[in-house]
């Protein structure tokens, strides 16, 4: 029988987890339903968003929550100067989507390469920590009722990755369903030609969607490095993957789609990692994925894309 304070720690894990693969779904959904870009160096931008944080603490002590709103502005700004560089030069070749999975491919190398230069390629641990350390958030009783048998523990640093991912991912709710740049980032993901029919300048708007996905990965970094106590330069590859999973659950071209599949996906590998051997749970995640494209290829909450 399992022990009750796993469970409690697999769901909370699971809440955790599932809303930072949330942040990341809802920023590359955001790239590639506006730019139809297969951007493979996403992972890479969040590794490196988590190294950002860590060199502002390490060498400047700026506390990794006042790092968020300078790793948004300087991702932004990056992304856009990115997108100016190399994205409109992919219209001129024959097969964009493959020029744009062959670039951005060399781009993942590239960020992988800077950053072993300036941080080497060990893996650096993330010495920072709230007070206190722990919160205890449940007790759990002996079957008889008499005294305590164990406590569900969880670092205050997850608790307040937690509530800050909760602000960000409302006001990015609220931003694409509220405000005009994001209602036309979302019909730029329906129907490109619409929206340039009605008087929208597609490259400046596909600049922003390509700075916002990057400002939203280097968030993502900066709020992983408080929930993994470490940060390899290598690393970036799992949650590009962990990215494209959730995008396909949710749905191309639905953002809030996959902030929802983020979330079932962390519920789905932390209790994989409870109920099952360590091989088999990580097979878990991509079953359900190839289970949902055979059923329903446009996505969970996805409503099909017009080209």
């Amino acid at each position: 029988m399992l022990s009750e304070v796993l469970v409690w720690n697999a769901i909370i894990g699971g809440i955790v987890f599932g809303v930072v693969y949330a942040l990341i779904g809802c920023s590359l959904n955001v790239l590639a339903g506006v730019l139809r870009v297969i951007n493979f160096a996403h992972g890479e931008f969040i590794i490196a968003g988590s190294f950002f944080a860590y060199a502002l603490y390490t060498g400047l002590a700026i506390h990794p929550l006042l790092a968020l709103p300078l790793c948004a502005v300087v991702f932004f700004v990056a992304g856009r100067g990115l997108y100016y560089l190399l994205v409109p030069r992919l219209a001129h070749s024959d097969e964009p989507e493959t020029s744009s999975f062959l670039l951005m491919f060399g781009v993942s190398l590239m960020l992988v390469a800077i950053m072993t230069w300036i941080f080497e390629a060990d893996i650096r641990p993330f010495n920072f920590s709230f007070e206190p350390i722990n919160v205890t958030l449940y007790k759990v009783e002996n079957a008889y009722g008499e005294g305590r048998h164990g406590r569900v523990l969880v670092p205050t640093a997850r608790l307040v990755a937690l509530a800050v991912n909760a602000v960000i991912i409302v006001g990015l709710t609220w931003f694409f369903y509220r405000t005009l740049p994001g209602k036309a980032l979302r019909a730029a993901t329906m129907n490109r030609e619409a929206v340039q029919i009605v008087g929208i300048n597609i490259h400046q708007l596909s600049s922003t969607a390509f700075g916002l996905a990057t400002a939203l990965a280097g968030i993502t970094g900066v709020i992983l490095a408080l929930v993994v106590p470490s940060i390899d330069p290598n690393g970036g590859a799992d949650f590009t993957l962990i990215g494209f999973i959730v995008i396909v659950l949710g749905g191309l071209g639905h953002p809030v789609g996959a902030l929802f599949a983020g979330i079932i996906f962390g519920f789905v590998e932390q209790f994989s990692n409870l109920l099952l051997p360590q091989a088999a749970a990580q097979m878990v995640g991509f079953i359900i994925l190839v289970a949902v494209i055979f059923v329903r290829p446009t996505g969970l909450f996805g409503k099909g894309v017009s080209k």
